[in-house]
């Protein structure tokens, strides 16, 4: 990108090293990253929404939608309208350390403790834990969009540097802490171990909801450019934009309400 200003995209870059096989090949494979990403948003919202109201139901009819499914569909009507995100996107930065605050506080003083122990290795959690671990890292894809905006772009190396040292060290607080509360019984999301009858576990599930309803957005707006770039200039309006995001997010809802478990996706992933 220092060598050529044209290059804005991994698939430019994946055309530029090899051709128009490189690009085919590399936007396969980010975007197909991108979309499961996405899925995977929808899944956690759904998840602890459900956790947080277990008893709300819609009735439609002779249906009846509640629980997960409910809060999926709930969310991603929410998500559809992307507007609404940058007034949450600015508190992302500080809900990764109110979270562990607060999942140390219900451990501390809730009366959870840390008096478990987990396995060493289990190989059955292998591809569970690897794809739990990628996905904490997910951020790459929008490191072009990041390296475009900065005004000094030399800073980038130390601007990744921290932002990964920083991310590093809270999630293996995150680690170490919600082993030594749960063992090998703690879920793949942990707010699924915590009660709610608390104030400190109701804010950790609270704030778990922020990330991924400020990061659908910058994972979708790839998939939605890189589609409307497929289409002819004439038909590269606000309409097909606006029409190309909704049939995305009722993809991404309809997979989200088929797969069951978020580590289940994690595993495929």
């Amino acid at each position: 990108m220092d060598k050529d200003s044209n290059i804005r995209t991994y698939p430019d870059m994946g055309e530029l090293a090899f051709g128009k096989t490189g690009r085919l090949i590399i936007s396969g494979l980010i975007y197909t990253e991108l979309f499961l990403v996405s899925v995977g948003f929808l899944i956690l919202e759904g998840d602890n929404l459900s956790n947080l109201f277990p008893t709300v139901e819609i009735h439609t009819a002779d249906l009846a939608i509640g629980g997960k499914k409910l809060f999926v569909i709930l969310v991603a009507l929410v998500l559809d309208n992307l507007r609404i995100l940058s007034y949450v996107s600015a508190s992302r930065v500080f809900a990764s350390a109110i979270i562990i605050l607060s999942i140390s506080w219900t451990a501390t003083f809730d009366g959870v403790g840390f008096h478990q122990k987990g396995t060493l290795v289990n190989w059955k959690g292998n591809p569970t834990a690897v794809s739990l671990y990628a996905f904490c890292y997910c951020a790459h894809p929008v490191f072009p969009s990041l390296y475009n905006s900065m005004r000094n772009k030399h800073q980038f190396s130390n601007v990744l540097l921290v932002s990964f040292l920083l991310s590093t060290a809270g999630y293996a607080s995150m680690a170490i802490i919600c082993c030594l509360m749960f063992g090998p019984k703690v879920e793949s999301q942990v707010t699924l171990n915590l009660k709610i009858n608390k104030v400190s576990p109701k804010i950790a599930i609270c704030t778990t909801l922020v990330n991924p309803i400020s990061k659908f957005a910058l994972m979708v707006t790839p998939i939605t450019n890189a589609l409307k770039d497929l289409l002819p200039r004439t038909y590269r309006n606000r309409a097909t934009r606006i029409l190309i995001s909704t049939v995305l997010v009722i993809r991404t809802t309809t997979v989200a309400l088929v797969v069951p478990f978020f580590g289940y996706l994690m595993s495929l992933s």
